[in-house]
């Protein structure tokens, strides 16, 4: 909104080029492209934000958020809201591989928080490889945090343990399922990590703060040869205890979105209702309040956390499309 990053738009910032943001969402199919059987008009579906290329090595790996034709939509990559035309509006183009069908028993607004738990997913699983019984760490209860303490206990993950600052956003990490959460204006996150995990630290840190202290709390908090996988975009240059990660064999990873269809199994686990992702939606606007919705996000203003906005005109055009 302010600075651009990280929507590229034709190689540069995406200001005054009639670019249509809107990063996360999900949607009623209206129309088919040519050849398309495997959806039909007025299925609801979920959309997931990146398409790769399709050609490239890491697209062939499955790794599509990682596209090396990244930003270019000559070459057919794709990441809706970012660098193509995204979801404020009443329709998208989307491509068929990112089409994910949304269960009947879940709610249009529980559907556009799919690709949410699917960076968590794709962080903890595809990219870390978690397995039943080990300790994860997450570092801030935003969205993906919440969703990431959410995805790892479902997993078998234990313990899990969630830091932040914010009371209730805290409450909310209790209900989806972390073990124990620590206030870091209250408590040292790291030493209480050790505390729990039998002095060695937890075998996995998902830092989703982005800030120079969170990042070196979790190297000092994670256990020799564990992993930590950076979630956040830090504003500045950080400067890391790399020393004390060389000498414990401790694995650090970034992961940008949802690749490797990640966010087909975080659907899975929400429809089974293995956790309730409706916890992080705290807020509903119209899209004709979009510039409110915005604020709202940006500001966190009631502490918003998720925040959803709707098209009142999508069950009409649903309707027009299935006759």
């Amino acid at each position: 909104m302010h600075t651009g990053s990280p929507a590229s738009i034709q190689g540069g910032l995406p200001f005054n080029k009639n670019f249509t943001p809107g990063h996360e969402y999900m949607g009623t199919v209206a129309a088919l492209g040519p050849d398309v059987d495997e959806f039909t008009i007025g299925e609801r579906i979920s959309v997931e934000i990146h398409a790769g290329c399709s050609q490239c090595k890491r697209c062939r790996q499955g790794m599509y958020t990682s596209c090396l034709n990244y930003g270019k939509p000559e070459k057919g990559h794709r990441a809706n809201g970012f660098t193509t035309d995204g979801g404020f509006a009443e329709y998208a183009v989307n491509h068929i591989n990112t089409l994910a069908r949304v269960p009947d028993t879940m709610s249009d607004a529980e559907a556009t928080l799919v690709v949410t738990a699917g960076t968590s997913m794709y962080g903890l699983t595809e990219l870390g490889g978690l397995v039943a019984g080990e300790s994860v760490v997450v570092i801030g209860p935003g969205p993906i945090g919440l969703l990431a303490v959410a995805v790892a206990k479902a997993l078998g993950a234990s313990p899990v343990i969630l830091t932040g600052t914010r009371n209730r956003r805290l409450a909310i990490g209790k209900e989806l399922g972390a073990d124990r959460v620590i206030n870091i204006n209250d408590e040292d996150a790291v030493e209480v990590v050790k505390q729990l995990t039998g002095g060695i630290g937890a075998d996995y840190v998902v830092e989703c703060a982005g800030n120079e202290a969170t990042i070196n709390q979790a190297i000092h908090m994670t256990n020799r040869g564990g992993k930590i996988c950076l979630a956040a975009f830090p504003h500045d240059p950080v400067t890391m205890d790399i020393a004390y990660l060389v000498k414990n064999n401790i694995y650090a990873y970034g992961i940008r979105g949802e690749g490797r269809s990640a966010t087909r199994r975080a659907m899975a686990l929400m429809a089974e209702k293995r956790f309730d992702a409706t916890k992080i939606h705290t807020h509903t606007f119209p899209l004709a309040d979009l510039p409110t919705a915005l604020r709202y996000a940006r500001e966190r203003v009631d502490d918003a956390i998720k925040v959803v906005v709707t098209n009142p005109k999508a069950s009409s055009i649903a309707s027009a499309a299935a006759e």
